[in-house]
């Protein structure tokens, strides 16, 4: 489990409880994530590792905004993981998420599932 701190101690914009379900990881993601916060995504995604995790789960029911720093992520989360031969799915994006998704059309990459054990069993 990763909680993120801003540098004050208070609790930061976003909190990410990592799990892992037959091999497979899930972050059940909460608050927002932009530029402020996206370093907390990218650690937990394990990407400055040479030895990204390859099959990740994201659980967006609980992120209320995301901007061009969490796509950024999640591409290259994308990426890492197709290499190594795995995916990332998303699961329940808000509306918000949602239509940031759509706009640059990274649902035609990442695909998204209603529930994290859909997610798992696709």
């Amino acid at each position: 489990m990763a909680d993120i701190q801003d540098p004050v101690g208070a609790p930061a914009r976003l909190s990410i409880t990592q799990t892992s379900v037959g091999g497979i990881r899930v972050l059940a993601l909460c608050g927002e994530i932009d530029a402020d916060t996206v370093s907390g995504l990218r650690e937990a995604l394990h990407l400055d590792e040479t030895a990204a995790l390859s099959r990740s789960v994201l659980d967006f029911s609980n992120v209320t905004f995301m901007d061009s720093s969490g796509v950024n992520i999640l591409v290259a989360a994308f990426q890492r993981a197709r290499a190594a031969g795995g995916w990332i799915r998303m699961v329940a994006p808000t509306a918000p998420v949602q239509y940031v998704v759509e706009i640059v059309g990274l649902d035609t990459i990442i695909p998204s599932y209603p529930t994290v054990p859909e997610a798992i069993d696709a």
